[in-house]
């Protein structure tokens, strides 16, 4: 075969790779694990993001059928999910204002400012961590397509490079260094796409998410008033 034949194989992924100098090398080998990185994370938050809507809906289902609240939050015990975690707080702060004694109208007004400073409290600690990961598939996102320039830019590098040393400008000669830069541009691109897009859906369901947590909030915090308007 001549020193310099070119064959279809020669263009294949694998002999890209291993055709490539340390430099590209190395940016191909990361930008591979930081695509597999925002896939893990991709997967954990589509699966996660599923199951708190699932499990949220079936929470307010029980809330709106009517059932005393104190029966709901038993029934949901030491729940991991953020609605029964707000409803305990606040029926928590509830039951501490009634041990004391009779509830009057200073007591009625602390109270609700309790119960609204600890359901704001669990609400940005819960916002918090529907957020985790976001801000690595948000890097992944911008960093990505550079990443993959810098490689694209050392692999122009070297196939003027090769022309020198060959005093030759013919395809054979320059070619394989210019795919090995094309091949870094593209894993950039195949990693920083789905990151994009992952994180705009991921942040607006984690805003969603948020508001939906406030509402429900609202709601209890309109329930135990109403109860205390009652002196129940």
């Amino acid at each position: 075969m001549e020193p310099h034949a070119v064959t279809a194989e020669s263009f294949s992924f694998i002999a890209l790779f291993l055709k490539a100098d340390w430099v590209i090398k190395g940016v191909m080998v990361g930008l591979a694990i930081a695509s597999l990185v925002s896939w893990a994370v991709i997967i954990d938050k589509f699966v996660r993001f599923g199951g708190l809507n699932r499990q949220a809906n079936a929470f307010e289902d029980k809330v709106g059928s009517g059932r005393p609240l104190e029966e709901v939050a038993q029934e949901a015990g030491n729940s991991k999910h953020p609605l029964p975690r707000l409803l305990n707080a606040a029926l928590r702060e509830w039951r501490d204002t009634r041990a004391k004694g009779a509830i009057g109208d200073t007591q009625t007004a602390l109270l609700i400012q309790r119960i609204d400073r600890v359901l704001d409290s669990n609400i940005a600690r819960e916002s918090q961590k529907a957020e985790e990961g976001l801000g690595t598939l948000a890097i992944v996102a911008t960093a990505s397509p550079f990443i993959g320039l810098f490689g694209t830019v050392w692999g122009i590098m070297n196939a003027f490079k090769n022309i020198a040393l060959e005093q030759n400008t013919s395809l054979p000669v320059v070619a394989p260094a210019i795919a090995e830069a094309l091949f870094a541009t593209a894993l950039g691109l195949i990693a920083a796409i789905p990151a994009y897009i992952a994180y705009n859906k991921f942040s607006t369901d984690a805003g969603k998410f948020a508001a939906r947590l406030e509402g429900f909030a609202d709601d209890l915090s309109t329930a135990i008033q109403r109860r205390l308007a009652e002196k129940v």
